[in-house]
């Protein structure tokens, strides 16, 4: 199986995930967007690095062949994978303290 093919479910999933997040948030989106290009710089930075000092190599036979740096492609998904998932928890997680924190604040002494 190729390093594209496994990372093909995980990025999608994780791509909804942030999608139904950030739906209507264009201030969400343009975070995303900043957040992931800062991460992505910095996997093909460290990932260059590390392929250059022989850290770990590659199946070449599993690659695409498309590289930035010394980094393939295909090792950036795991880096947009994070990026994903860090923002839908993130978002969600809030929205739910939030929401959790309005009723209860509409609560008064009485009542608890």
């Amino acid at each position: 199986m190729s390093y594209a093919l496994l990372l093909a479910a995980p990025l999608l999933a994780t791509a909804a995930l942030a999608l139904i997040a950030l739906r209507r948030d264009r201030r969400g989106w343009a975070a995303l967007a900043v957040a992931a290009a800062v991460v992505l710089v910095l996997t093909v930075a460290f990932d260059s690095l590390m392929i250059a000092t022989d850290l770990f190599r590659f199946d070449e036979a599993q690659l695409l062949g498309l590289r930035l740096g010394l980094a393939p492609v295909e090792d950036l998904g795991y880096a947009l994978i994070a990026v994903f998932t860090v923002t839908a928890i993130w978002r969600l997680l809030g929205r739910s303290r939030a929401d959790a924190a309005a009723a209860t604040a509409g609560k008064t002494d009485a009542d608890a």
